[in-house]
Formats: C-alpha cells, sequence, structure tokens
C-alpha cells in the first residue's frame, strides 16, 4: 500500500531573468508555504529528509538555485548575489503566498537573509544553516585591493575556461568523493545526495549536475555596513543554526548576530557545516519548536 509518505516530490520549473529554474513541490498546497533554499555545488533532493517529515504540516517548496540541480546554468558563467535574490523572488511571487517560512543553507542562507532584509514583510519565519558566509572583514577601498581583486578573478575565469567536469566510473566513485567531503553522513545519507547530484555522461561516467563556474564569485558585492544594515531590517523571527566542527564562524561570538533585531543562535556538537545532515533528529526538533 502506498502512503502519501512514500510519493515524492513533483519536478516543476519557471522562469527567472530568462532562465528556466526547476523546483520541487511536495504537495498539501492548502497548507502555508515553507521554501528550503539548498546551498552551494548542492541541490534540492538534499532536503528530502526535512520534506518528508514536515510535508503534512506544510506546502514545501525546494528550489534548485541556478547552476545547481535540475535547474539551467547562467549563459555567461557568472553567478552574481543579485540574480540568486531575483530568483528567489520571483520564485516567492510565482507561488502567491507570501509571507513565506524559509530555511537555508549555506549560500541559500546568504540569498535568503538578503532576500528577507529587502523584503520583511514577505518572510514569516526565517533560519539560516551557517548562511552569513565566510565572515566579514572591514572594507579595504585602496586602488591596490580593487586591482587585486579584479585581477584574481580573471584569473578564476581563466582557468575555469580549460578545466573540465570531472568524471567518475561509477556511482560508488562519486559516492566516495561525497563521503570525503563530510565524514558526518551516514551511508545512506551520502548515497542520496550522491544519486541525485550528479548526471551520467554518454560515456556512461558521472559528473555532478553544478557549473564549474560557480567556484568563482564575481569581484564586486555590497559593503559590510549595507549587508547589515540588511539584516537589520529582518522583522521576521530568525535562528542562526551552527555546527561546532565547522569552519564556519560563531555568529554569537564574532558579533554578527548583534546586527539582527531578533536573531537566535543554536549551535550543535558533533556537526560541521551541513549540521542538517549531521544531526538530523535534534536539529528537526528545534526546527519543529522554531516553526
Amino acid at each position: 500500500m502506498t502512503t502519501t509518505d512514500d510519493i515524492g516530490p513533483t519536478s516543476y520549473s519557471f522562469v527567472s531573468q530568462r532562465l528556466r529554474l526547476n523546483y520541487l513541490d511536495w504537495g498539501n498546497p492548502e497548507a502555508p508555504t515553507l521554501i528550503l533554499v539548498h546551498g552551494g555545488r548542492d541541490h534540492a533532493r538534499s532536503w528530502d529528509s526535512i520534506a518528508r517529515a514536515l510535508r503534512t504540516e506544510w506546502h514545501i517548496i525546494a528550489p534548485d538555485l541556478r547552476g545547481h540541480g535540475d535547474s539551467g546554468w547562467s549563459p555567461d558563467g557568472v553567478y552574481s548575489m543579485p540574480f540568486f535574490i531575483c530568483d528567489l523572488a520571483q520564485l516567492v511571487h510565482q507561488q502567491g503566498s507570501a509571507p513565506v517560512t524559509i530555511v537555508a543553507h549555506s549560500l541559500g542562507g546568504i540569498i535568503s537573509l538578503r532576500y528577507a532584509g529587502l523584503f520583511p514583510e514577505r518572510v514569516r519565519k526565517l533560519v539560516a544553516i551557517e548562511g552569513l558566509g565566510l565572515g566579514q572583514s572591514p572594507d579595504d577601498a585602496s586602488t591596490d585591493a580593487f586591482v587585486n581583486r579584479w585581477r584574481k578573478w580573471i584569473d578564476e575565469r581563466r582557468a575555469l575556461s580549460s578545466r573540465t567536469p570531472r568524471r567518475y566510473a561509477s556511482i560508488d566513485e562519486a559516492l566516495e568523493r561525497m563521503r570525503s567531503e563530510n565524514r558526518h553522513l551516514s551511508e545512506d545519507q551520502a548515497r542520496q545526495l550522491t544519486i541525485h547530484g550528479v548526471n551520467r555522461n554518454e560515456d556512461g561516467s558521472y559528473s555532478w549536475k553544478f557549473d564549474n563556474y560557480l567556484r568563482s564569485s564575481p569581484p564586486l558585492d555590497i559593503s559590510t555596513a549595507e549587508l547589515h544594515a540588511l539584516w537589520n531590517r529582518i522583522e521576521c523571527p530568525t535562528l542562526l543554526a551552527y555546527g561546532n566542527d565547522s569552519w564556519a564562524s560563531n555568529p554569537a561570538t564574532d558579533g554578527n548576530a548583534a546586527h539582527f533585531r531578533t536573531a537566535t543562535v543554536k549551535t550543535y556538537d558533533n556537526a560541521g557545516h551541513w549540521l542538517h545532515h549531521d544531526r538530523f533528529d535534534s536539529f528537526l526538533a528545534d526546527l519543529r519548536a522554531f516553526l
């Protein structure tokens, strides 16, 4: 007998800035909308466990960011923050269910926090898992710093033009690469992430779905002061989650949490950057309580 929990999501597409993007809909459209936004070089199916646990309470939408998963790749290979934010804004607008609740990881958190600062009336609650970025430092407006950023970016782009996506002979070979990135993952978690994270090439090998040009970030962004001002515009309750084994800086101790009006910081032992996988049960319990 097939139950609702056994049925996977339905894939849909929408267009943002002339690019066709993919998103998953887990059903239950009469429930309030919960948008799950994955991190860099990841994909929407990384939220499957969270989505299955919450699908009876929420209408869950999980997009593939541009250049990721089953979404289109930017034709010029440039992946700048304004376009990521515009894509999220278009998805929320198209769903017509604002204010929405958002749970986001890493790059998805960076995008979602800025979106919530730009459109505070459209977000009901927000959870950002290690989503503040690499940490802010004082802006350096010197000519040397400006030139160095641009030269580095141009060198990265030139290098990427000759880089071909790595090919794996089998799913198991790609799986081992996935597990080497996060040793906290169980075998089942790593296999699920790998299966949905690769495409099969014509020669039978496998490559990751994400665009290699995502490895290079544009040399321009908003200033640190502007970023802090955006965070301060967020009106909804906000949870900032961090793994104690992660490389990411804890906003409760580095001062970044002070730029939010209503942010709570929650940390997890024995968890790295992907704490929603590493400590799934604990995170899910905290997520339910927060939502």
